[in-house]
């Protein structure tokens, strides 16, 4: 699994924003240069986290992007799901295959034409709900960490190459 630079370049470009001095915007074409990346690409991007807001746009010429809402209200997540879409990131393809009727959570005992008193418990693949267990435990993660929660870690993380006495 692997996310896509889309991803990498909206939550850098958000720190920066969120860095900015408030009530100050960047525009496409600092924000271009800061992040190393095409003006065209980033507008695609800034473009979609607009329509989610979770940046607002100011027009005019001394216009660019600043926050929508506070740094500690963007999640990671939010951010991802916007960018990559809000698919689930494991999907069973041996649904009709006798492996799958073998590692369904269905019961062994339980016949097709015989009524069961016990309720089913289904017929999902058993390696589904590990990957859908590991995806929900990923998005409780991503959900835990905002732009805010970033910053403040690399303010209290120790500078690179400054000596502390």
């Amino acid at each position: 699994m692997q996310f896509s630079k889309s991803t990498d370049y909206a939550l850098h470009a958000l720190i920066h924003l969120a860095l900015s001095e408030r009530e100050h915007n960047i525009g496409i074409k600092e924000l271009s240069a800061t992040l190393g990346v095409s003006e065209s690409y980033l507008s695609k991007i800034m473009s979609k986290l607009r329509q989610d807001g979770i940046v607002r746009a100011v027009p005019g010429v001394k216009g660019g992007y600043e926050l929508a809402r506070p740094a500690s209200q963007v999640t990671f997540l939010q951010v991802i799901q916007v960018i990559e879409g809000r698919q689930h990131l494991f999907e069973c393809s041996n649904q009709n295959s006798q492996q799958h009727r073998l590692l369904s959570a269905e019961p062994a005992d339980a016949h097709e034409d015989e009524p069961s008193s016990a309720p089913a418990r289904g017929s999902e693949c058993l390696v589904k709900q590990v990957m859908d267990g590991a995806e929900r435990q990923l998005h409780q993660y991503l959900e835990q960490h905002t732009i805010q929660s970033v910053l403040d870690a690399a303010a209290e993380a120790p500078k690179c190459g400054v000596h502390q006495a």
